[in-house]
């Protein structure tokens, strides 16, 4: 079997996409203090207990979550099944710790794949390999475990193959219980809690047989910190279909030893959690997001947004600003990001390039002094017109620019040799029609 050519037969729709919604969500929105609440405080899950008891969404609506998600130009979308916490967001018949034996009594995560579909969303499903919550999971010495350094612990023997039983089973209900499945997003490996300490080539056998289209990501044997062996020649089986760099941009994209590209997907949160933090108000602008959306297409690769709900499953307000902001900015200049990605010519000063076979899109960020000059094209374009609007721009030659004989020019304004406002301060985008 050549696994790239495989990869990249899946991956083919989640490359012209280009941009979906990561949703976090679970029994530690009730803290309202992050997704890592109870290991950051060291929880014992008799204490952590308290909030599966009071977890009651009474306004989890999420047909209304799709239609915010196309809406604001999403094409798929990633939900928590099970975080690390073990709490489980679909009705799982080998655990009683799921939404379904909470005050809730749905199968939130049904209801979810349903309504996503509906709008004509493709569906992901988020599983945590790690679990807090099962006797079997290791806890004292465990890198991340909240009882890694509770004494109590220290002499337990847990029965690691009996959990493994249990995470391949939920997987398996995963891929079997909900129709077809997109996405099948893993986290995360670390230490040597890695590859085929998961079984993860039996793990993603039984996959490809219950979901023989879903992608994969690459956490089976990697994390946020690194991307395993899917950037080399020789990928592992369970290497994944997409790296996932988290919280970052790579600086040149993700390709392979050879410098072919290797699909990728930046995971971003709107402010500086994942889960629902009351207090985190620190929320990135919708024009930083729309322009790191642009940087992800200019590198090849995808942006996954995250929004995190609040415990009674309402997106906060904040969230929904900026997502309408980018509703706006989508609705103008989609064209410019599906389908697109890495284009001819290197980055400008400027701003990025993405590309659409002879399409050509130029985002300008940077107003320049005088008219805005483009290297490498001269010669090669036939049309040039304003994305968001369809208007004509003419490739101009003013008198200062006599010099620049390899350069096109454009301007947004007259006199053409002069300075002019950008028509969008978030992001003007051109589209060059190349010969």
């Amino acid at each position: 079997m050549d696994l790239v050519k495989e990869r990249n037969k899946r991956t083919a729709w989640f490359l012209k996409d280009r941009f979906g919604m990561f949703i976090h969500w679970g029994l530690y929105s009730i803290p309202a203090r992050g997704e890592w609440v109870m290991t950051n405080e060291k929880m014992s899950k008799e204490e952590y207990m308290q909030y599966f008891e009071e977890f009651d969404p009474i306004f989890y609506d999420p047909k209304y979550w799709a239609k915010v998600a196309k809406n604001s130009g999403m094409k798929y979308a990633v939900m928590t099944a099970k975080h690390h916490d073990g709490f489980c967001l679909f009705d799982s018949k080998l655990t009683d710790y799921k939404s379904t034996n909470t005050k809730a009594r749905r199968d939130l995560i049904k209801e979810y794949v349903d309504a996503f579909r509906t709008e004509g969303l493709k569906v992901g499903l988020y599983y945590s390999i790690i679990d807090w919550h099962h006797d079997d999971f290791p806890h004292y010495g465990d890198r991340h475990h909240p009882m890694r350094d509770n004494e109590k612990y220290k002499d337990v023997k847990h029965n690691f193959e009996r959990y493994l039983e249990y995470m391949h089973g939920q997987v398996r209900e995963l891929c079997t219980n909900y129709g077809k499945i997109d996405i099948l997003w893993f986290d995360f490996s670390y230490d040597d809690m890695t590859g085929e300490k998961w079984k993860a080539t039996k793990l993603i056998n039984m996959v490809r047989e219950l979901q023989p289209d879903v992608i994969i990501d690459n956490r089976l044997e990697a994390s946020g910190e690194n991307s395993g062996s899917i950037m080399t020649n020789n990928p592992n089986f369970y290497a994944g279909d997409f790296a996932s760099p988290e919280q970052i941009i790579p600086p040149e994209g993700i390709v392979d030893e050879n410098g072919n590209p290797v699909p990728w997907e930046a995971c971003i949160t709107m402010n500086n959690h994942w889960g629902y933090s009351s207090e985190d108000k620190n929320f990135k602008s919708p024009k930083m997001i729309i322009r790191k959306l642009v940087e992800c297409v200019s590198k090849n690769g995808n942006l996954l947004l995250n929004i995190g709900p609040n415990a009674k499953g309402e997106i906060p307000e904040e969230s929904l600003r900026i997502l309408e902001a980018i509703d706006k900015w989508m609705k103008q200049n989609g064209n410019s990001i599906y389908n697109c990605g890495k284009s001819m010519l290197p980055k400008p000063e400027w701003g990025y390039f993405t590309q659409n076979q002879n399409k050509l899109y130029a985002h300008i960020f940077d107003g320049s002094i005088g008219p805005l000059g483009i290297q490498g094209l001269n010669g090669k374009v036939k049309k040039a017109r304003l994305l968001s609007d369809g208007s004509e721009l003419k490739l101009i030659k003013p008198w200062n620019t006599m010099d620049y004989n390899d350069y096109i020019f454009i301007n947004f304004g007259k006199p053409e040799h002069l300075t002019h406002p950008l028509p969008d301060d978030i992001d003007t985008v051109v589209e060059f029609e190349l010969l």
